[in-house]
């Protein structure tokens, strides 16, 4: 090998080795998402169901006035759109709860027997 050989294939392996260095740098966490916070505190298992519930809450929901993708959380169970500017009352951490789907499908279900 000619030393432009060798100088080529070295500065070849501290590029990859470099780029993979950077985009270690710029990785923050592998699993534990927005409860890193938390650190090691806490216990796995509680921090598992606190992640699903901070994700959730902090996540955009389906606007059911404008059918856009920009519902938000306010404060505890007030939830608000961007886009069409509506407040609706829903869940404390999701948009809408199992109870409230189970009560609209109990009034949709009467709304139609008094119809029908």
């Amino acid at each position: 090998m000619q030393c432009t050989e060798l100088e080529w294939l070295f500065s070849a392996i501290k590029l990859l080795y470099f780029s993979h260095v950077i985009n270690n740098l710029a990785r923050r966490t592998k699993k534990v998402g927005i409860v890193g916070k938390y650190g090691t505190r806490y216990g796995s298992s509680l921090r598992k169901i606190i992640k699903k519930i901070e994700v959730s809450q902090h996540s955009k929901f389906t606007c059911n006035f404008c059918g856009k993708d920009s519902m938000k959380r306010q404060a505890v169970g007030i939830w608000a759109c961007k886009k069409c500017h509506k407040v609706v009352a829903g869940g404390a951490w999701t948009y809408s709860t199992s109870a409230a789907a189970t009560v609209r499908s109990a009034v949709r279900r009467l709304r139609e027997m008094k119809e029908a």
